[in-house]
């Protein structure tokens, strides 16, 4: 797609969770706004028909399979980028999972161990890797995670992925003051409750939920993942240049 005045006009942009969701809004967006977008997540067809809804609207889109708990998996997906697109600029660390809501001493060790490779450990790996694309190739770039507005405070529900978005908001930061000086930035978002398959999924644990969260919300109403994908393409364009290290809420006030 020919537009040399998007957000992301002539960026490549990596983006995990890219199937379904906040994920597949984001690749919608970035290509919109002229990126090159190379999706990745373990749901072969779903990429696919997201790729295909890029392309058929005349963005440029590949996608990757890729298991956030595998760092080789997540290694040779970004590399398959370059491969690909010959560089890398930017990458949204959008892929996790969710657990059974609950409190924490009925949590398994499983779920939590499964929690922490997907939500903690795959960002983790993955912004190694892409730091060293974007070093090697474009030389400068940014990256943004998406964490949670449950990080940001105590998560009765589900406390384990609460934990795990918010060392995700550690890493950002840590990040963020290493690789600045590269001119690499890197930011994170919390979003509040957006509809989303895994809030679904949620909801039907705990009936009620979206009208619990919406009456928590001052605009009174869920999110779409547009909403929280556009916030994403503005941190990793140049229109927010000087912005690195922050995690920004994107939750429509239930922060506040």
């Amino acid at each position: 797609m020919e537009n040399t005045q998007g957000l992301l006009a002539g960026k490549i942009a990596f983006i995990t969770g890219a199937g379904r969701g906040i994920g597949a809004a984001a690749a919608r967006l970035f290509a919109q706004e002229g990126a090159g977008v190379m999706l990745a997540a373990r749901t072969e067809e779903q990429l696919k028909t997201v790729a295909e809804e890029v392309r058929a609207a005349g963005g440029t889109a590949g996608y990757v399979l890729c298991d956030l708990a595998d760092g080789n998996s997540v290694r040779a997906a970004v590399d398959h980028t370059v491969e690909v697109y010959g560089r890398l600029d930017v990458a949204f660390n959008n892929g996790a999972t969710i657990v059974p809501p609950g409190p924490m001493d009925q949590a398994l060790e499983a779920d939590f161990d499964h929690v922490y490779a997907v939500n903690l450990r795959g960002p983790w790996l993955a912004m190694a890797a892409e730091v060293a694309a974007i070093r090697a190739t474009a030389g400068k770039g940014a990256i943004v995670n998406n964490s949670s507005i449950g990080s940001l405070r105590g998560n009765p529900e589900l406390p384990a992925y609460g934990a795990m978005k918010r060392a995700v908001n550690s890493l950002t930061e840590s990040a963020a003051v290493t690789y600045g000086p590269e001119g690499i930035r890197v930011n994170a978002i919390a979003p509040g409750g957006t509809l989303t398959e895994m809030i679904r999924a949620w909801e039907a644990e705990s009936p009620g939920l979206f009208e619990r969260l919406a009456a928590a919300t001052p605009l009174r109403r869920m999110a779409d993942p547009m909403e929280i994908a556009q916030a994403a393409a503005w941190l990793l364009s140049d229109r927010s240049s000087y912005v690195t290290g922050a995690v920004l809420k994107v939750d429509g006030g239930a922060g506040a």
